[in-house]
């Protein structure tokens, strides 16, 4: 279920919230969702703007159609088509869990730190990413520019 801001504060404490720019998607992006579905309450994924994923790379898939497909996996409850930054989504969401990939211990953005933090969000780090999306469309890029097959 696509769900707007609007309402992101009626499922404040009840979810466990994943978020990326998904783009393109990856079977890591699978046991990313498996593993905090894991947790036992509904997953909500936050899916960050075109924006976003164009200062990594060029968009592959546009954010509705992100969505829509996030929306069919069986472990996503519920999904945001995200128009702004990660902290303020925390911040109107409140989720019980934050569930980042293990590459981003040691690196989550302070200001999502200290939402989480105030708001008693508990961070929760799982070892399911084998690989990011930026790194698969980069090596691409690499092969197709140096004569290769993309």
């Amino acid at each position: 279920m696509i769900v707007e801001w609007q309402r992101l504060s009626e499922l404040a404490g009840q979810v466990t919230m994943v978020g990326g720019g998904f783009d393109p998607l990856h079977g890591g992006h699978v046991d990313y969702v498996a593993a905090a579905a894991g947790l036992g309450i509904p997953v909500l994924c936050n899916v960050e703007p075109d924006r976003y994923v164009e200062e990594k790379h060029p968009v592959l898939l546009p954010q509705a159609e992100r969505g829509r497909i996030l929306d069919a996996f069986r472990d996503v409850s519920y999904v945001h088509l995200s128009d702004t930054r990660t902290d303020a989504v925390l911040e109107q969401l409140r989720p019980r869990y934050f569930v980042k990939g293990s590459d981003w211990r040691g690196r989550l953005p302070a200001v999502e730190q200290d939402v989480c933090s105030n708001r008693e969000i508990e961070v929760v780090f799982v070892d399911t990413v084998s690989n990011s999306s930026t790194t698969l469309v980069r090596d691409l890029i690499e092969r197709s520019s140096a004569g290769g097959r993309p």
